[in-house]
């Protein structure tokens, strides 16, 4: 069917226009201008730095914040091209872009620390949005890219957490408002609640998924309602860094 409907309207490159084999969205020349988040960079939040660093370090806006997470890493840095892609998927409903974002993510999983959560088979969660946001854009792009990366690199993936209540915009909020902003936004699923108390604690960590990380207020609530159902661990994994 796929190639039945490729030979009816030839797949294209979503950022050049060009023509595309194997399923693809991006053609190789975009693909490889889009920059991805490379050391040196924050070891908490991923924020990237021009600049000689000597060794693992803290950006300066992490160092009076304690996250629930351990460590958040995007695959791509700030670029209006990756952002464009976004917003399609989010606003514009096109779904397919979320097969090209979601291999995009996958490419954070080099990092060492990635590395080891892949051999423990840690459980990919994506962030949830609120119903009624739900209800107008009919899905989560978060669960759709989530969907690629499970597929890609042989996780679980399951839909644990819900959002609870509907925050006002963080646009013009600074990052230690933000974070006000979102307390108690998250919580477990009603069917996840009524399981054992054991079922989150016996997986090894979980890491959390999402389109975009700006402030890390929204995952970091995402993280602090995983630990307190027992969750010890908590990982995050974006596309872009916003």
């Amino acid at each position: 069917m796929k190639r039945a409907l490729d030979g009816l309207y030839p797949p294209i490159c979503e950022l050049c226009g060009c023509g595309l084999k194997d399923g693809k969205v991006l053609c190789e020349a975009c693909e490889e201008k889009l920059p991805r988040i490379a050391s040196p960079f924050c070891e908490t939040c991923g924020e990237s730095f021009f600049g000689q660093v000597d060794g693992p370090f803290d950006c300066p806006n992490c160092k009076d914040i304690s996250f629930q997470f351990e460590f958040a890493l995007a695959a791509m840095d700030r670029c209006k091209e990756t952002l464009e892609l976004i917003h399609r998927l989010k606003y514009g409903k096109e779904i397919h872009l979320a097969d090209g974002l979601g291999k995009l993510a996958c490419g954070v999983l080099s990092d060492r620390r990635f590395q080891i959560l892949l051999r423990e088979k840690w459980l990919l969660v994506p962030v949830p949005l609120h119903p009624s946001r739900l209800r107008k854009r009919h899905f989560n792009q978060a669960e759709e890219i989530a969907k690629v990366v499970a597929k890609q690199c042989q996780l679980p993936m399951m839909n644990v957490l819900k959002r609870v209540r509907k925050t006002s915009t963080q646009t013009r909020l600074s990052r230690k408002q933000r974070l006000e902003n979102l307390k108690k936004a998250f919580e477990l699923r009603n069917t996840w609640k009524m399981k054992p108390p054991a079922t989150l604690t016996t997986v090894r960590g979980v890491i959390l998924v999402d389109d975009v990380f700006t402030t890390g207020s929204t995952v970091d609530a995402c993280a602090k309602a995983l630990r307190k159902a027992g969750v010890k661990r908590v990982a995050v994994l974006t596309v872009l860094r916003g």
